[in-house]
């Protein structure tokens, strides 16, 4: 079954709207985990828009209560990720996967992968630094890239572990078809699966492992991972947050959970 790390970022963003302390990410992070989410995500950007760099301690006890459980933490490691890791290692407290992702200092969001020809050599000798704190190391890519020639086998080469399948581009075809449902959205969307699948199947043969994540919701989720069931994790924030505003987080959770599971 697919792994679920539900992402934190929307809560504590909403907390930072004002000096209140609420909603709390700590407690959060307790009931995603309470209803068998895998793990917590965060991504503590250097303007601490939401995750805080203080947070990121709080939510790593809270993890290491779950035994099984992980602490994913995103960020460009060009900024402030290797900072925030060797902060909590120096602090007592544990993460188990860091995922570099390239976002520019004004991105509202994640919107694409590394270019591995171009940023390779600058970004081998910082998972040799984050793997050796003992975190397995994930990048953020494009399943178009992926694709590519040896990308997959370049990746390897980098020495990260697994790669984060950036998932907008199928969340886009999805909601496409969902609007217009006629054979050329479905073709879209046919043609984003397979590209996925492709890129899924590349990884595995470089020996990478493959997680996904952006704008998976309850609706393009399950298709998704019937169709590429070599992604071992999924990262969901946004949709699941939001998704709790009608049903509350523990049952959002749940309803993630059912999505993943694994079907006849």
């Amino acid at each position: 079954m697919t792994a679920l790390s539900v992402n934190l970022n929307l809560i504590a963003q909403m907390r930072n709207r004002r000096n209140l302390g609420f909603p709390s990410v700590e407690a959060a992070a307790r009931t995603a985990l309470t209803e068998d989410a895998d793990g917590i995500t965060v991504h503590p950007r250097p303007d601490e828009r939401h995750i805080r760099a203080a947070d990121v301690a709080v939510i790593a006890a809270e993890v290491a209560r779950w035994p099984g459980r992980e602490l994913n933490i995103e960020g460009n490691p060009l900024h402030n990720l290797l900072d925030v890791l060797r902060a909590l290692k120096a602090s007592g407290g544990v993460a188990h996967q860091a995922t570099f992702v390239p976002d520019g200092l004004s991105q509202s969001t994640s919107d694409h992968g590394w270019d591995i020809a171009r940023d390779g050599a600058t970004l081998a000798p910082l998972i040799a630094q984050v793997r050796a704190m003992g975190l397995r190391v994930s990048l953020f890519m494009d399943a178009a890239t992926l694709v590519q020639g040896d990308t997959a086998a370049q990746v390897a080469r980098l020495g990260a572990q697994r790669v984060e399948l950036y998932t907008e581009p199928y969340a886009v075809a999805y909601a496409h078809w969902q609007q217009h449902n006629d054979a050329a959205s479905r073709s879209a969307l046919d043609l984003q699966l397979n590209l996925f699948e492709q890129a899924a199947q590349a990884a595995v043969d470089a020996g990478l492992g493959v997680n996904a994540g952006h704008d998976l919701n309850q609706h393009n989720l399950p298709p998704f991972v019937h169709v590429v069931p070599q992604v071992q994790e999924v990262s969901i924030g946004h949709a699941l947050v939001c998704d709790a505003l009608d049903q509350g987080l523990a049952h959002a959770v749940r309803a993630y959970r059912h999505c993943l599971a694994p079907r006849d």
